[in-house]
């Protein structure tokens, strides 16, 4: 069964369009033709229309099999994949079914950095790193990084915190020959309405979630409202992960911050016990969100077993996030170097005694 899909033409020339980081602007690579998102919009409401009727049906998540509306070619996807392109004529498309219904998107940040910026960043973070092996730095490998929006929950809350331990003052003092020591016991509460803001979790579960959450944070001034043609020019994931799955994971990331804050207030004391913390939430508002990331992989050849690298890079602010190979050979020829440096030291210092 073939996947539905939409590609965005150019009205000048009928090309495929693709979203430039640099200029925010979907341009034609055919044509040179530069288009806003108002523009792009009155030229396909036709389109828009289409889909709308769509909007109301569930994603049928296990489909991996779409038709190329340029060259109609099947193409074969993963089934977490929502944007790519057509191996055969390089058109980019979206897979619209899978960005409709209830996996429709509220909200994407449009990549930043354009390909040649995201390398140059790359490169500017392993430039200083001397024992990464040689190859890491080859063409080949660099182009090898993709542009990919990702699905991610972006909640925001409005609780009720509270806090309660026992602090201990102490005071000390001499008389005469005898030193007292007074222990003051404190009940300590602490309580007030905390107001949490893009609290950013994972929405995938197949992918590194110390990789994607350690690029975060994304500007709230980013976001936009979702519109499908940001995706084209890059590859896409869907969410796998529901806002339940993830609610007690936000929870305690909201539980954890709120102990930190309330804890912050807590002064004066020589000691505070262990704090009993409690939060209530009076209200909250979550949005699947699909959020950009460079990702570049490397694989280090083993003997028995090679070993994959990832580096992820925020494709809105540039944060990098990976970790990163060692040569093992520069390593050697350090710890080599150091050693003879060590060994004609103890020679010179020697041969000074016996003079």
């Amino acid at each position: 069964m073939a996947e539905s899909t939409v590609s965005y033409k150019c009205p000048n020339c009928d090309a495929g369009l693709l979203f430039d980081a640099e200029k925010q602007k979907f341009v034609c690579e055919f044509c040179i033709s530069e288009f806003g998102e108002e523009e792009l919009s009155a030229t396909d409401s036709a389109e828009r229309a289409e889909r709308a009727e769509r909007e109301n049906a569930e994603f049928a998540g296990e489909i991996n099999e779409y038709s190329c509306p340029s060259c109609g070619a099947e193409v074969i996807t993963d089934k977490s994949t929502v944007a790519s392109f057509c191996y055969y004529c390089h058109n980019p498309v979206v897979l619209s079914d899978r960005v409709s219904g209830v996996l429709k998107p509220s909200h994407v940040i449009p990549f930043a950095f354009d390909k040649e910026a995201a390398i140059e960043e790359f490169n500017r973070y392993t430039r200083k790193k001397k024992f990464l092996p040689r190859d890491y730095f080859d063409e080949e490998n660099v182009d090898k990084i993709s542009g990919i929006y990702y699905p991610f929950w972006v909640t925001d809350a409005d609780t009720h915190s509270t806090l309660e331990a026992v602090g201990h003052k102490v005071r000390t003092w001499r008389m005469g020959n005898y030193r007292y020591t007074e222990t003051s016991n404190f009940k300590v509460r602490r309580g007030g309405k905390i107001h949490f803001e893009d609290i950013t979790t994972s929405a995938i579960s197949e992918e590194d979630k110390a990789m994607l959450e350690g690029i975060l944070p994304y500007p709230t001034d980013a976001y936009r409202e979702f519109s499908m043609p940001y995706l084209l020019g890059y590859s896409a994931k869907k969410r796998d992960l529901d806002r339940d799955a993830l609610s007690g994971e936000v929870r305690d990331r909201m539980h954890g911050y709120a102990t930190t804050l309330l804890q912050s207030t807590v002064r004066g004391y020589a000691s505070v016990d262990a704090p009993r913390v409690g939060i209530r939430i009076k209200s909250s508002n979550w949005s699947y969100s699909l959020l950009p990331i460079w990702i570049l992989t490397y694989r280090k050849k083993g003997r028995r077993k090679d070993k994959i690298y990832t580096y992820a890079m925020n494709g809105h602010t540039g944060k990098i996030y990976g970790e990163l190979p060692v040569s093992i050979s520069k390593l050697l020829l350090l710890f080599g170097g150091a050693f003879l440096a060590l060994a004609a030291l103890f020679i010179l210092i020697g041969r000074f005694i016996i003079l």
